[in-house]
C-alpha cells in the first residue's frame, strides 16, 4: 500500500457576508495527512462555513485555501478532496437510490458522458461494505435512518478514492455503534496516510480518536496536539457559556490531604472528564489503557495465613459424619433387641 501525505493550508481565511455579519475572522493553520483533526466549536463558530471555504462553495473576502499546494478548483479536479455535508443541508426527498448516491463519488473518475464502468460499480460496492450499507443499496436514500444516510454519504466519500475528507458532524444522529464503526473506518484511513478533519460536539470522543485540534470561534483559538490543545481553559473559550460545566472537588466528598477533582464539559453530547488536579488535569478515556497487566495472585502461603489456616474450624470430613449415624460395634454387642411382651391365651369357655 502506497502512503500518501496531502497537506490543507489556511492562509488568513476570513468571510464577511453581503449583510457584513463576520463568518470567519482570519484563521490559519497548516494540516498534515496521516492525522484526524477535530474541529472543535459552538454553533455559529465559522465549522461549517471554513468546511465551505475549503471545498470552494465560498469565496474567502481574504486569504486563500491551498490543497497539496493547489487552488481548491484544481484539486477537486483531481479528486483530492471527498466532503460529506451536515443532514440539514441533503434534500432528502430527492427520488435517487442509495446505489446512484455513492456513485456520484465517481464522476470524477468517469469519462465525459458519465459512463460508470465496471470499477466504478466494483468501488460502490467495496464502499457500501465497509460501512454495513451494501444490504441497502437498492433502497431509496429518503427511507433510511439518519445513521444509515450518514454511511451512505461516507461511503460516497470512500468511492470517491480521495486523499483529504471532511466530516461536518458526521455522529449527529447515529447510535453509539455506528459511531464506534465510523471511528475505526477514519483511523485506517489515517495509518494509510489521510487526512481527516472532524467537526464535532461530541467532547468526549475527540480525545480517544483524533490526533490534532483546531478551536475556533469565528477566529483561531488553538490548533496542535489534543494533548496540548484539547484542554478545559481552550474549551471554555471556544464555547463560554454554552458548555456545561460541572466540578467534583474532594473537599466536598472527604475530609484529607487528596486535592484532586473530576470535571465533566459537555456540549449536551458525550460529555469530556477531567481529573487530577485543576492545575494539571488528565483527561479520562473511556478506552482501556494499552498494555495494562493485571495484578498477579501470589500462590505462596505465609506462616501468618498457615498459622490462620490452621486456626480456622474444618468441616468434618465423610468418615466422621459416618461415625455420628452408625452405633459402633461396642453398643451392637452389649444391646439386645427388644421382643415383645407374651400374650396369655384367652380361657376357653
Amino acid at each position: 500500500m502506497t502512503k500518501i501525505n496531502p497537506t490543507l493550508e489556511l492562509n488568513t481565511i476570513g468571510v464577511t457576508y453581503p449583510n457584513g455579519t463576520v463568518g470567519i475572522d482570519t484563521i490559519s493553520a497548516t494540516l498534515s495527512g496521516g492525522t484526524i483533526c477535530g474541529l472543535i466549536g459552538m454553533n455559529g463558530s465559522g465549522k461549517s462555513t471554513l468546511f465551505k471555504c475549503m471545498m470552494g462553495f465560498i469565496t474567502p473576502s481574504t486569504g486563500h485555501v491551498r490543497i497539496n499546494g493547489l487552488t481548491v478548483r484544481h484539486a477537486l479536479k483531481k479528486n483530492i478532496v471527498a466532503y460529506v455535508p451536515q443532514s440539514e443541508d441533503v434534500d432528502w426527498n430527492f427520488p435517487v437510490l442509495v446505489k446512484d448516491v455513492v456513485l456520484m463519488g465517481r464522476y470524477g473518475h468517469m469519462g465525459f458522458f458519465r459512463i460508470a464502468s465496471k470499477r466504478d460499480h466494483d468501488m460502490v460496492d467495496d464502499a457500501l461494505k465497509r460501512v454495513n450499507m451494501l444490504d441497502h443499496k437498492n433502497r431509496q436514500i429518503g427511507e433510511l435512518s439518519g445513521g444509515q444516510k450518514k454511511r451512505v454519504f461516507v461511503a460516497r466519500a470512500l468511492a470517491q478514492e480521495a486523499q483529504i475528507f471532511l466530516l461536518d458532524e458526521p455522529f449527529t444522529g447515529v447510535d453509539t455503534t455506528t459511531e464506534e464503526s465510523l471511528i475505526k473506518l477514519f483511523q485506517t484511513l489515517q495509518k494509510k496516510g489521510c487526512l481527516i478533519v472532524v467537526s464535532t460536539h461530541n467532547l468526549g470522543s475527540v480525545p480517544e480518536f483524533c490526533t490534532d485540534a483546531l478551536l475556533i470561534n469565528t477566529t483561531l483559538l488553538a490548533h496542535g496536539a489534543v494533548k496540548d490543545t484539547f484542554t478545559q481553559s481552550n474549551l471554555e473559550l471556544a464555547f463560554g457559556g454554552m458548555l456545561r460545566y460541572q466540578q467534583i472537588s474532594s473537599e466536598n466528598i472527604h475530609s484529607d490531604e487528596d486535592h484532586r477533582s473530576v470535571a465533566v464539559l459537555t456540549d449536551d453530547e458525550r460529555p469530556l472528564v477531567f481529573y487530577g488536579e485543576k492545575t494539571n488535569w488528565d483527561i479520562v478515556s473511556n478506552q482501556p489503557k494499552k498494555n495494562q497487566k493485571k495484578p498477579r495472585q501470589s500462590t505462596k502461603t505465609s506462616a501468618k495465613q498457615k498459622e490462620s489456616n490452621s486456626n480456622q474450624i474444618k468441616p468434618p470430613n465423610k468418615q466422621q459424619i459416618d461415625s455420628t449415624r452408625k452405633p459402633s460395634k461396642s453398643r451392637q454387642a452389649t444391646s439386645k433387641p427388644k421382643t415383645p411382651p407374651k400374650r396369655s391365651p384367652k380361657n376357653s369357655s
